[in-house]
């Protein structure tokens, strides 16, 4: 790892820059700043990514997948560190990140969605996770606001949920008050490099070179192409367009648990927050609605199948959500790569940090991925656990840039065998638009 951190002397540039202000870059830029460092956090609207659209599951456990162990094995360290990383946030800024540890039902539609969220299970009994399948009884007396035509249950006490729209708040917050810190809303256009080769900062679009001892590139699905100047370093991400509702509910919709399922074979989930404790909304409810994976371009632009879709599929798990009002469609694209995992980390050139690539899992790994790039930053050591847990996101794993941008194939847009025979409770299962009615 490069352990240099600081600039030479004289020298009026920051510590570290860290190019992209979504929860990811966010945490590594609070992380930084409490090892020490001085940071700049580039991005033209922080917190406005795929954060923005995310409804927060903390899920390793019920997005657990067939073949992915490694994955697993990630996302289960990133959701230990979560209930330490909100509380410090919370000590840090005074901020209520709405972390929720009610646990995630998961439900069936009909008998072949239960067959297979019963070979999920079996998955998971394979792997000592900690799930069970439920009776329809017990699930509604778990949640009695789920629906009359249900085949099965499941639960996961340990998946929770947390508001990542508050979380990107207040570790902005915390950024900013951090002696020597700042979150500046520029577009990052380029990286900068001294005559050794070494990454030295990050150029904006109005020109001006933003300089640091070494520069963390989290930029979404963008990073691939803020890196391609940089041949020997390959960061292939591309986007994969979601997207999410928000619904606002009245007291009477008191939706207690994360919900999960499969409607005739399509994912949907169904999140809520706690409710409004006081003011002219008290007792109301964001409720976030959605599971939609499209290969896509980031055009923000909702489709009205999409939203149909989801609709639909989630009141035929949760009824009493026609009660609830439709305030807010947000399409955003997540930043995925080739193997499902992320890139994180001291990259081959010196200067050159990645925190990227994380798919619909940047909520959870925000934290772990912050403790690792910092411990590339300061040279320090993580327990051996995590570092075995991040192994496998290594940066360097796709090797060198063989071929210049232009020509570089272009990555094929679908995630391998997996979206084909994902049973849906995982994390790339499609949400269909298809219109048809559950019966």
């Amino acid at each position: 790892m490069h352990r240099h951190v600081r600039p030479s002397s004289g020298d009026p540039a920051r510590d570290v820059v860290v190019v992209g202000g979504g929860i990811v870059g966010l945490a590594v830029a609070w992380h930084a700043a409490a090892a020490g460092l001085t940071v700049v956090v580039l991005d033209p609207a922080p917190g406005d990514g795929a954060a923005h659209a995310a409804a927060g599951m903390l899920a390793p456990v019920t997005e657990a997948d067939f073949g992915e162990e490694e994955a697993l094995r990630l996302h289960l360290a990133g959701a230990a560190r979560w209930p330490g990383f909100a509380a410090a946030l919370q000590d840090a800024t005074g901020a209520d990140v709405g972390l929720r540890d009610a646990g995630t039902l998961t439900v069936a539609y009909d008998t072949d969605d239960l067959a297979v969220l019963r070979r999920v299970l079996r998955l998971h009994a394979e792997h000592g996770l900690g799930s069970h399948e439920l009776t329809t009884a017990d699930a509604r007396r778990c949640e009695p606001l789920l629906g009359p035509r249900l085949a099965g249950a499941a639960w996961a006490p340990g998946d929770h949920a947390v508001d990542p729209r508050a979380t990107c708040a207040a570790l902005r917050r915390a950024v900013e008050r951090s002696p020597g810190c700042a979150v500046v809303p520029r577009a990052v256009v380029g990286l900068e490099r001294d005559a050794s080769g070494r990454v030295t900062g990050a150029r904006d679009g109005s020109g001006r070179v933003h300089r640091a001892g070494a520069v963390v590139v989290a930029a979404g699905w963008e990073s691939g192409a803020l890196v391609a100047e940089v041949p020997e370093v390959r960061v292939p991400t591309r986007p994969v367009k979601g997207q999410t509702l928000r619904l606002d509910a009245g007291p009477d919709l008191g939706l207690e648990h994360v919900v999960r399922g499969l409607v005739q074979g399509r994912p949907v989930y169904v999140v809520p927050r706690d409710p409004v404790p006081d003011g002219a909304r008290a007792g109301h409810r964001e409720i976030v609605v959605g599971a939609t994976s499209e290969e896509n371009p980031d055009d923000r632009r909702a489709t009205a199948g999409g939203v149909f879709a989801l609709l639909r599929d989630a009141r035929a798990l949760v009824p009493g959500l026609d009660e609830a009002a439709l305030v807010d469609v947000t399409p955003r694209a997540r930043p995925a790569t080739p193997d499902n995992l992320p890139l994180v980390g001291a990259t081959d050139v010196a200067g050159l940090h990645v925190a990227t690539g994380h798919g619909r899992n940047g909520v959870l790994l925000a934290p772990v991925t912050a403790d690792a790039v910092v411990a590339g930053l300061t040279g320090t050591t993580l327990p051996d656990d995590v570092a075995a847990a991040l192994v496998p996101a290594r940066p360097d794993r796709f090797g060198p840039r063989a071929l210049p941008p232009a020509a570089e194939p272009r990555v094929a847009r679908h995630d391998g065998p997996h979206l084909a025979h994902n049973p849906g409770f995982g994390p790339r299962a499609a949400t269909s638009t298809t219109p048809a009615t559950p019966r």
